[in-house]
C-alpha cells in the first residue's frame, strides 16, 4: 500500500509539474514575441489573461463568489491534506518480522519505537530520547535523538545505545541490520544562584 501511494504521488506530482512548466513556457514564449497557435489563450504580447470584460462578467450573480470561495477552500483543503499525507508517510506503520517458518508476522512500528526509547533513556546521562523509524517494512531505519547530560561522554552514550538497544531490536525483530542516524544535543541547565 505504501509503494502504491508513493507512486500515485510521484505520478501527480510529475503530471501537475509538467502542466505548470508548458503552460508557464508557452506564456513566456507569448510574452517573448513567439506567435502563439490559434486554439492558445493569448493572441499576442499585449494580451491580458483575464479581460476587464472577462474579470466583470459574473460579479453580480449571485452564486458567483460563494462558488469561487467554495472552490478555492476546497483546493485549499484538498492540497493541506496531501501534505499531511506525504509528511506522515515517512513514519514506518508496520515491521516485516521474519519468523523462520516462511509467513513472517507484522510489528507496529510505533511499539517498536517506544521500546526503543524507553531503552534509550534509561542509558545513565541520557535525559531524553525519541525514536522515528523510517524505511521500508522488510528494511527498517531509525532515527534517534538524544538529550544527554553535562557530564556524558557522547562516545559512551552511543556506545551503549548501539550495544544494548539497538542490538536488542534488532535480534528480536529478526532483522539483518537496523541503520540508525543518532543525533545528540546536550541539555542545558538554568544557572542557580545559591545563597
Amino acid at each position: 500500500m505504501s509503494a502504491m501511494l508513493r507512486t500515485v504521488n510521484r505520478v501527480l506530482l510529475g503530471v501537475v509539474g509538467l502542466v505548470l512548466l508548458a503552460v508557464g513556457g508557452a506564456v513566456l514564449a507569448v510574452g517573448l514575441g513567439a506567435s502563439p497557435p490559434s486554439w492558445w489563450i493569448h493572441d499576442s504580447r499585449h494580451d491580458v489573461l483575464l479581460s476587464a470584460s472577462e474579470r466583470t462578467r459574473w460579479r453580480d450573480e449571485g452564486w458567483w463568489w460563494p462558488t469561487v470561495i467554495a472552490v478555492l477552500s476546497l483546493l485549499v483543503l484538498l492540497a493541506l491534506w496531501w501534505l499531511a499525507a506525504v509528511l506522515r508517510r515517512h513514519r514506518l506503520g508496520e515491521i516485516l518480522v521474519d519468523t523462520g517458518d516462511g509467513a513472517g508476522a507484522l510489528l507496529r512500528g510505533r511499539a517498536l519505537e517506544s521500546v526503543l526509547a524507553g531503552q534509550a533513556g534509561e542509558t545513565d546521562g541520557v535525559a531524553q530520547a525519541h525514536v522515528r523509524l523510517t524505511g521500508r517494512r522488510d528494511a527498517p531505519r531509525t532515527r534517534v535523538r538524544l538529550r544527554l547530560e553535562p557530564h556524558v561522554d557522547p562516545a559512551t552514550a552511543l556506545d551503549e545505545l548501539t550495544t544494548r538497544a539497538l542490538a536488542q531490536a534488532r535480534g528480536s525483530a529478526g532483522l539483518r541490520a537496523l541503520p540508525a542516524e543518532v543525533r545528540m544535543k546536550a541539555v542545558k541547565h538554568k544557572a542557580e544562584r545559591v545563597s
